[in-house]
Parts: C-alpha cells; sequence; structure tokens
C-alpha cells in the first residue's frame, strides 16, 4: 500500500529548495551546463530526473523540426539528426528562469519514487512512450537512482507481450504489497533532504494527509500468457482476500434498450461547458489569485499539460500566458470553451476543464 504524504507541504518545500539552490549556484554563474547538472544536488534521483526532462524536451524540439517538404525518414537525415543531438546533449546551457522550474519538478518527482512508486512507474515510464516494450522500459532504469532494483525485479515479471498499460500498473500494485521490505524508507530520503534544507518524516507524512494521486481504480486487466507469477510468497487464498473489494449491491433490473439510451446518452461538448459554465459561481468563495502561471502547482501544471495539451509545453506555457493578458473572465472563459476547447477536443476531460475553469473564475473575482 503507498504512503500518504502532505502534498501542499511537499509542493512548497520543493519549491522552496530549487529557490535556494538556485540562490547558490546562480549568485556566482550566470547558466548552468551539463558537467554541473549531473553533480547540481547531493540527491542523485534528483539530476537524473532533471537529465530526463531535458531528454523530453530534445524530443519534443527535433519532432518540430520535421517538415513536410524534406525526407526525413532519409538515412543520411536520421545519421545527421543523431550526429546534431549527439553534440546538443553535450552543450547544455541554460538560464535560471528555464532551470529552475526543471529542479523543482525533479525535487517533487523525487520524494513520489518513494512514497508513490506507482506514480512514478505511469509518469517516467509508461506516459513518455507511444510503445510499450520491455525493452524501453528497461532502457528508462538508467534514470532510476532511488527503489532501482525494486522496478527492475518487476519489469522481469513481465512478459514480452505485456504492452498494456492499464495491465501493468495493476500488476505493478499486487507486486509492491508483495515486495513492501524492499522499498525505500521515507525516512532515508527525508534524511538526504534534511541535509539540504530542514524537513522531518511527520511534516512530509501525517495520518490527514491525501494519498498519493493514482488513476482511477480500474478492474485488473486479463493478463497476457506466460506471466511470471510476481506474489510467489502468497498462496491463493491470502492472494484473493488482499484484492477483494467490499460486497457490492445487488445489480439492478438490467434496462432494456430505450431505457438505456435515455440513461446512458454522453452530454453533448456544449452541454459540459454550461454545466461549467453555471459551476463557476460556487467558486466565488475561493481566495482570489493573481496569476494563473503562479497559482497553479506544479502538479497540476503537469496534469494540465499532459491531460489537455497532449505534453506539449510550449503550447500550455503560451495558453496561460495569453489567459493571463486577458481582460476579463468572459473573454477567458470564451477562450477556453471555444478556441482551446474545439482545437484539443476536450469534451472528455472536463475534469481538468472545470479545474482551468475554476482558476479563471478566480483571477478574476
Amino acid at each position: 500500500m503507498e504512503d500518504k504524504y502532505n502534498q501542499l507541504h511537499l509542493e512548497r518545500y520543493s519549491k522552496e529548495l530549487a529557490n535556494m539552490l538556485c540562490d547558490n549556484h546562480f549568485a556566482s554563474h550566470d547558466t548552468i551546463n551539463g558537467p554541473q547538472l549531473l553533480h547540481f544536488v547531493p540527491v542523485k534521483q534528483v539530476n537524473l530526473f532533471v537529465i530526463k526532462e531535458l531528454l523530453l524536451k530534445w524530443n519534443q524540439e527535433m519532432a518540430n523540426l520535421r517538415s513536410p517538404y524534406f525526407d526525413f525518414e532519409n538515412e543520411d537525415v536520421k545519421e545527421a539528426l543523431l550526429n546534431f543531438m549527439n553534440v546538443l546533449s553535450r552543450k547544455i546551457k541554460m538560464k535560471r528562469d528555464a532551470f529552475e522550474p526543471l529542479l523543482q519538478k525533479a525535487i517533487y518527482d523525487t520524494f513520489l519514487v518513494v512514497l508513490a512508486p506507482a506514480v512514478t512507474l505511469e509518469e517516467k515510464f509508461l506516459r513518455v512512450q507511444e510503445e510499450i516494450t520491455l525493452t524501453k522500459l528497461q532502457e528508462n532504469l538508467k534514470y532510476i537512482d532511488l527503489n532501482k532494483s525494486l522496478f527492475a525485479g518487476f519489469f522481469e515479471t513481465l512478459s514480452s507481450s505485456s504492452r498494456d498499460r492499464d495491465y501493468i500498473v495493476s500488476r505493478f500494485k499486487l507486486y509492491l504489497n508483495a515486495h513492501q521490505g524492499e522499498r525505500t524508507k521515507p525516512e532515508t530520503i527525508v534524511s538526504q533532504f534534511n541535509a539540504l534544507l530542514p524537513l522531518s518524516t511527520e511534516e512530509l507524512i501525517n495520518p490527514g494527509a491525501a494519498p498519493a494521486p493514482s488513476p482511477e481504480a480500474k478492474p485488473t486487466p486479463a493478463a497476457p500468457v506466460e506471466e511470471v507469477d510476481i506474489v510467489a510468497p502468497i498462496d491463493m487464498a491470502q492472494r484473493e482476500a488482499s484484492i477483494v473489494t467490499p460486497t457490492a449491491p445487488a445489480p439492478a433490473k438490467p434496462l432494456d434498450l430505450n431505457e438505456r439510451f435515455k440513461t446512458e446518452r454522453p452530454a453533448t461538448l456544449n452541454e459540459n461547458f454550461k454545466k461549467a459554465a453555471s459551476s463557476l459561481a460556487d467558486s466565488h468563495s475561493n481566495q482570489r489569485i493573481d496569476s494563473l502561471k503562479n497559482a497553479i502547482s506544479i502538479n497540476q501544471r503537469f496534469s494540465f499539460i499532459n491531460e489537455l495539451f497532449e505534453g506539449d509545453n510550449l503550447t500550455y506555457y503560451q495558453a496561460i500566458q495569453s489567459l493571463d493578458a486577458m481582460t476579463d473572465a468572459n473573454q477567458a472563459t470564451h477562450f477556453v470553451t471555444n478556441d482551446l476547447a474545439g482545437k484539443y477536443d476536450w469534451s472528455k476531460k472536463q475534469d481538468h476543464v472545470n479545474k482551468l475553469l475554476r482558476l479563471i473564475e478566480r483571477k478574476f473575482a
């Protein structure tokens, strides 16, 4: 079972530590380069996550180079691009305004490796690649320092046919339950960070803290053939008992076809946004914010980028910048519900859209 943690305190701590570390470095340097980045923080995992984030940005930059006018599948072009990337990787140079957000997220994500390994599995292994293969999962281990043997051991239980994200996540949670003793203790990571900026386990973890964010619970998908038993130490009866959910009420009488369509007809995009707009009145009691950019937490920002902007950081920042520059709530809401929603098809992303609309209402309250 994953630990509960104080998310607000963790976000605040990550921001304060990133700010302090940047103050120390940029007091005597205008930029940070690759060699400095490799050993920037004594906690190795933080440096690895910053590098991994840079790799994702490399891939995005390379994707932006593609053009319908040139043959990017040509072998000579591929080789030239590979050489270009190799040269570029040795020429890392960032100013503080570009580096500090990366560092803040890397610090936050480092805690999640220990407190919420399943979240790390999704973000660092599954979400970053279009096609899941066992080889690619194992290659990503080079960016993991904490709990590395835990992830490596799990990947050894998978077969080459394991390509379904939901199945892999569900199976990993069972693996965690069977291998709790192999996990890095929260006290270990707290002690490492405490040497940099005071932090206690009690501040990070407490009985009232919110649980680690995780995807909506889903039934475990059918296992591919020839999977290795990941919970061998537990007999079948114990295993079934550990994953049994509370007894569900007796199923209701099945609806006929006409009734089903009446009750299951999905709301249209316009209907969804009308509901969202009407619910904005409930947010008047929220504290007013001056800037969307500053008010959106690192965790929420990551969620918006991936769920609403298809993983495109640049498009997200441009949209938030445009919203911050607008003069009234109607203009900003229209921009979200008409321009952005239509462009990115947010009809199935209503929860995330509502959160963005509530932030807009707070800004113009």
